[in-house]
């Protein structure tokens, strides 16, 4: 399942420039509808209002209502249609406003555009790409907040993107639209006003592959989307301690890269599996499964895991920063790992990570 695209050039992208998140991915959008004429964007507040998080704001005085299409709050029918769409020839793109909003259309996702193509014997391929965003850490309380991208990792016939870096912002859709599978942009509200330099000379992206953001000897810690800055983070902290940590950003949720996570583990000897995602059925459990059986041999300490308490995400800033995985949790984590002394004030708040109470 490997995809290949050819990308335009950009008069604005031949020197690194400062940009956001938030921008790349409407460059993105706005690279996607100029290249190619069947490429559409439909939603909830798409067209006038921009999108609900400012990313496609502009697009619709540049291409049009045809191409730019508010859709009611209707998650179910619109995905549907974007399903149709990618049968009939055409590369819809749905945005859908955050991921617990997704749950209303999980039975077309899951029902219709990740089994057709096996269904029909490789007939019917629906090449349809659907952003949305995920997890917590804005104060929109429980039903805007969760990140339950696991959840569509575990689904055959998806593939499931988790953009962290700005390069990675900008470059991941052209490929995900060339790709003959659905595939699923997890987009962390968090990042969207992260800022920095874009380089000028990134090539197409690698959504095949997890990326080493971060090269280490002792410990690797293995996240991706919103997590990845607190992972560096936390990478910076415990190299002041002595500590080299590797930091995985794994970018693609399904199918899962094995080989680069292995080859770090195989590296470094210990691992760290930094999610969102509560921890019971989580993500970072079948990585951590993975691990298990394909590099027990390898492994110095047992897997260790940072994940959300076991929680309906709170309003309350301060609750809701005790129920997500923060840096401290992540550090405690990776020098009980290594076999080192843990500060008991992160100790106590790893140990809320994981059994969702204080103390």
């Amino acid at each position: 399942m490997t995809a290949t695209h050819t990308r335009t050039t950009d008069p604005a992208a031949s020197s690194d420039r400062k940009t956001t998140y938030r921008e790349a991915m409407r460059e993105a959008l706005r690279e996607a509808l100029r290249t190619d004429e069947r490429v559409f964007l439909m939603g909830e507040d798409v067209g006038r209002y921009g999108g609900c998080f400012g990313v496609s704001l502009g697009l619709l005085e540049e291409f049009g209502p045809e191409r730019i299409r508010d859709a009611p709050l209707s998650e179910s029918a619109f995905v549907g249609a974007g399903i149709g769409a990618a049968l009939a020839g055409m590369r819809p793109i749905v945005e859908i406003m955050t991921v617990n909003f997704s749950l209303l259309a999980l039975d077309q996702i899951l029902n219709n555009a990740a089994t057709l193509l096996h269904m029909s014997g490789g007939q019917l391929p629906v090449p349809i790409v659907i952003r949305m965003t995920t997890g917590a850490g804005r104060q929109l309380a429980a039903q805007h907040s969760h990140s339950l991208e696991g959840w569509y990792a575990h689904i055959p016939g998806l593939r499931v993107l988790a953009p962290a870096t700005l390069t990675d912002a900008r470059y991941m859709l052209a490929p995900a639209l060339a790709d003959p599978d659905p595939v699923l942009i997890f987009e962390h509200g968090s990042l969207y006003n992260v800022s920095g330099d874009l380089p000028a000379d990134t090539g197409p992206v690698d959504i095949d592959h997890a990326a080493v953001r971060r090269p280490g000897t002792d410990v690797s810690l293995i996240t991706y989307g919103g997590s990845l800055p607190k992972a560096l983070a936390a990478a910076d902290d415990l190299a002041n301690d002595g500590i080299s940590a590797e930091v995985v950003d794994l970018r693609t949720l399904r199918p899962l890269d094995d080989t680069t996570i292995g080859d770090s583990v195989a590296r470094t000897h210990r691992a760290v599996v930094i999610d969102e995602g509560w921890r019971t059925g989580s993500l970072a459990a079948e990585i951590s499964a993975r691990v298990t059986e394909q590099h027990f041999y390898d492994l110095d300490a047992p897997v260790g895991r940072v994940c959300s308490a076991e929680v309906p995400m709170p309003y309350a800033r301060r609750l809701e920063e005790a129920a997500l995985p923060q840096v401290d949790g992540i550090v405690a984590a990776a020098r009980r790992a290594v076999g080192g002394p843990v500060p008991t004030g992160a100790d106590a708040a790893e140990r809320q990570a994981v059994t969702g109470r204080a103390g």
